[in-house]
């Protein structure tokens, strides 16, 4: 795999592609994978030259990411906007304490049964916001998926269906709450008009607030990690 030389060093996969144009750069939320995509006749010591170019670019995306951590027993993770501790549990289900998650069983698989209680309650959560904010706005959403998007936090597809990224359980409430809104409103104006952010404003009054919150602490959600499967979530 090719390189770009510093330090450290990091790796660049190629990628060519029919419908590529002009060499474009992209570095991966999910794993900080650096993807050099190439028109097919393009040589790879231009698409590595161009890369070079950019180094200044890729070295601070990649300064920029969080960490990711493993998530386990004695770990704390955020949830609805608090942090709680993995402390071991006594029964069958993960339980919410008080400023706990208990998780019983198998310690090595905490961190997995942690990571799909999260996604059960979120589930739960964005459900019940979006019923409401579906009730008031008078336009019905056909169904609603749950996903580990790093690209957005939520999508609203012609045929009404609602998408979300389960990592918003971590988020306080009033940030769920928010995205579930504005996914809502979609249900009304599929854009960004002044009319769409109008249908926000009169499902959740002042807004800005929470979507200052993501455009800020958000990205920090994705650097837990719960343990294999945890990228898509029906």
């Amino acid at each position: 795999m090719p390189q770009l030389p510093g330090s450290p060093p990091v790796d660049i996969t190629l990628r060519r592609s029919a419908r590529s144009r002009r060499f474009s750069l992209r570095v991966s939320r999910l794993d900080g994978r650096v993807t050099l995509s190439m028109p097919l006749r393009a040589r790879e010591s231009e698409a590595l030259r161009f890369a070079a170019e950019q180094e200044g670019w890729i070295r601070r995306t990649l300064a920029e990411m969080p960490g990711r951590k493993t998530v386990g027993l004695g770990d704390l993770v955020p949830l609805e906007g608090r942090m709680v501790q993995l402390v071991p549990g006594a029964g069958r289900s993960v339980r919410l304490g008080e400023d706990a998650l208990l998780v019983p069983g198998d310690p090595a698989q905490a961190g997995v049964r942690a990571g799909a209680y999260l996604k059960v309650l979120a589930r739960d959560r964005l459900a019940a916001a979006c019923d409401r904010h579906a009730a008031a706005l008078g336009r019905p959403y056909t169904r609603l998926t749950l996903r580990d998007t790093r690209s957005r936090w939520g999508s609203c597809a012609p045929d009404g269906a609602l998408m979300f990224s389960w990592r918003l359980i971590m988020a306080p409430a009033s940030v769920l709450d928010y995205v579930a809104a504005h996914e809502v409103a979609h249900l009304a104006e599929m854009n960004h008009s002044p009319a769409f952010w109008a249908v926000v404003e009169r499902l959740f009054p002042r807004w800005q607030v929470q979507r200052n919150w993501l455009h800020r602490e958000g990205q920090a959600l994705h650097g837990y990690v719960f343990g294999p499967g945890q990228d898509a979530t029906d």
